[in-house]
C-alpha cells in the first residue's frame, strides 16, 4: 500500500468538512445502497424536490473526487447484459460513511443554532 494512501485513510472526519453540497447529496444518495451516475442524479433530484440538479459533468467530476479522497468507492457490480455495459455502481467508503455521518451532525447544530436564534421563524414573503 502506497504511503499516500495511507495517510488518507487515516484522516479524520473533520478533515473533509465542511463537504460542499453536491458532495453531500451524492454521498447521501448511495448511503442506503449502491447506485449508478444516473440513479444518483435522479435520486438527488428527487430528494432535494429538484433545488438541486446535478448534471453529468458536475456529477462525475465530483464523484472522481470522492473516489480519489476515499470516501465513495467504486463497486464490483456490474450491469445486466441488457444494460449500458459502461456503467458503474458507487458505494460508500467505510471513511465516507463517517464523512457523511460528521457533516450530517454539523448541520443539524447549524440547524440547532438557527432555531436558537429563532432565524428558521415564519418571514414574510
Amino acid at each position: 500500500m502506497s504511503r499516500t494512501l495511507s495517510k488518507r485513510r487515516d484522516r479524520s472526519p473533520a478533515e473533509f468538512l465542511p463537504l460542499s453540497t453536491a458532495d453531500f447529496h451524492i454521498m447521501l444518495a448511495i448511503a442506503d445502497g449502491e447506485r449508478h451516475g444516473y440513479a444518483i442524479m435522479q435520486d438527488v433530484r428527487q430528494t432535494t424536490g429538484g433545488t438541486i440538479r446535478l448534471g453529468p459533468g458536475t456529477l462525475y467530476r465530483c464523484i472522481q473526487a470522492l473516489l480519489s479522497e476515499n470516501l465513495i468507492e467504486e463497486s464490483p457490480r456490474r450491469p445486466a447484459d441488457d444494460e449500458d455495459q459502461r456503467r458503474r455502481y458507487y458505494r460508500l467508503s467505510s471513511l465516507g460513511r463517517r464523512v457523511i455521518g460528521a457533516e450530517a451532525r454539523r448541520l443539524a447544530e447549524a440547524v440547532d443554532l438557527a432555531k436558537v436564534k429563532r432565524v428558521l421563524r415564519r418571514v414574510p414573503a
